[in-house]
């Protein structure tokens, strides 16, 4: 039987001091590094960090880490779980985990701590795994009655294989290209137990439950390929700069993104028919899709959303969105940073910023070395603090807020 393997740890230090970039006044801590591909992360109400992997580290796919006498140095590390996969959470009663199939749960004890790490409750088993954006994230609604989970395309642009066309209609939204709804509290799911509550999104690793609106938003990731498959329509150039990362909200099941059949060019601030569906870089359509909350450059990776809640960061911050991005934008020579989105009355009301900037260790205009870290999960601390992972270079981050 697998039990808790328990390492040591160092008292954290300032990480690259002088390379991350944040607002004045917040400072960044290293509580937990070389731990693997950590993903998303998730904070129990006593301040224990979990984060799940998409790689297994000495068998082992779930790491905690632990400050037992709360002087900001997470000297326990316990490592248990034999399955890779994203999502991750703690609600209620139990700590949640998924595979790339699956999502389960274990029962938590008085100190919030997992009561048996060898024992877990499946919600739902059995979804689609095609082996590319194959990650499982989820998220609670409010009153935690239903769990939505995530379930990506395998196919960039529902493309028919060896063809520039694409499947009319698209065949994959089916089972994927979108979130599904299931039970919350409900055992032994199966894929054809769920409901497919938000379509037309290729994938969305990065997924929150925004109780202040009470809807789902998710973070789109935007295709690719259009200079590749489409020389006449598209450069090399326009392929690097499009589409759009998009952040929408879900407020009603059936509500669509659009995807494949259309994407959104955020220097036309328009939504463009997909090349497959007889588009030319120009058309416009999508009529019944949803518009973007918000539009980001292209291929920056937005991996994980989190409405901060908090009281210890300053006011612009309550209620906003982070959002970790995995990638960078070859047009503006930024990624591998944290954004940040103001809200206002369940709306964004302001343009987008890097909140923390730099996490790649090298100038991505004139780099100098490999990139470093990826932030890939976000998480918010009992204490207003935000948590920030890293699946390349497997360390967790500790970003505060002082006067």
């Amino acid at each position: 039987m697998k039990q808790w393997l328990t390492l040591g740890l160092l008292a954290p230090t300032l990480l690259f001091a002088q390379d991350i970039k944040l607002p004045t006044g917040f400072s960044i801590s290293e509580i937990g590094k070389e731990l693997g591909a950590t993903r998303h992360i998730t904070v129990s109400k006593q301040g224990h960090v979990y984060a799940k992997l998409s790689k297994l580290k000495e068998g082992n796919g779930i790491v905690m880490l632990k400050d037992k006498d709360k002087d900001g140095a997470y000297e326990d590390q316990n490592w248990f779980g034999n399955y890779t996969g994203t999502g991750i959470g703690i609600d209620g009663e139990y700590f949640y985990a998924a595979s790339n199939k699956g999502v389960h749960r274990y029962a938590l004890n008085a100190q919030g701590e997992i009561a048996d790490v060898n024992t877990y409750e499946t919600i739902v088993d059995g979804l689609p795994d095609h082996g590319r954006d194959n990650a499982k994230p989820f998220v609670f609604d409010k009153d935690k009655k239903h769990i939505y989970v995530t379930i990506g395309s395998w196919n960039d642009p529902c493309r028919v294989p060896g063809t520039g066309k694409g499947m009319s209609p698209c065949a994959i939204l089916d089972s994927a290209g979108g979130i599904w709804q299931f039970d919350a509290n409900k055992l032994n799911q199966k894929f054809q137990d769920g409901v497919r509550y938000a379509t037309g999104l290729k994938n969305a690793v990065g997924i929150a439950w925004n109780t202040q609106t009470n809807s789902l938003f998710a973070m789109a990731h935007g295709r690719g390929q259009f200079h590749d498959f489409y020389p006449q329509y598209y450069t090399p150039q326009m392929s690097q700069e499009l589409p759009a990362e998009a952040m929408y909200e879900f407020k009603k099941a059936g509500d669509d993104a659009g995807w494949p059949y259309i994407y959104y060019d955020q220097k036309q601030n328009k939504k463009i028919v997909a090349p497959e569906y007889g588009g030319d870089g120009k058309k416009t359509g999508g009529e019944n899709a949803l518009d973007p909350t918000v539009a980001f450059p292209a291929h920056m990776g937005p991996n994980d959303l989190l409405f901060y809640t908090g009281n210890q960061f300053p006011a612009k911050y309550k209620n906003g969105a982070f959002i970790a991005f995995h990638g960078q934008s070859s047009e503006f020579k930024k990624g591998y940073l944290v954004g940040f989105v103001p809200f206002k009355n369940g709306k964004p009301s302001g343009k987008w910023e890097i909140f923390a900037d730099n996490f790649a260790g090298t100038d991505l205009v004139k780099p100098t070395g490999p990139i470093q870290h990826r932030p890939c999960g976000l998480a918010q601390g009992p204490d207003g603090s935000l948590y920030v992972s890293d699946d390349l270079g497997g360390s967790i981050y500790r970003i505060t807020y002082k006067k």
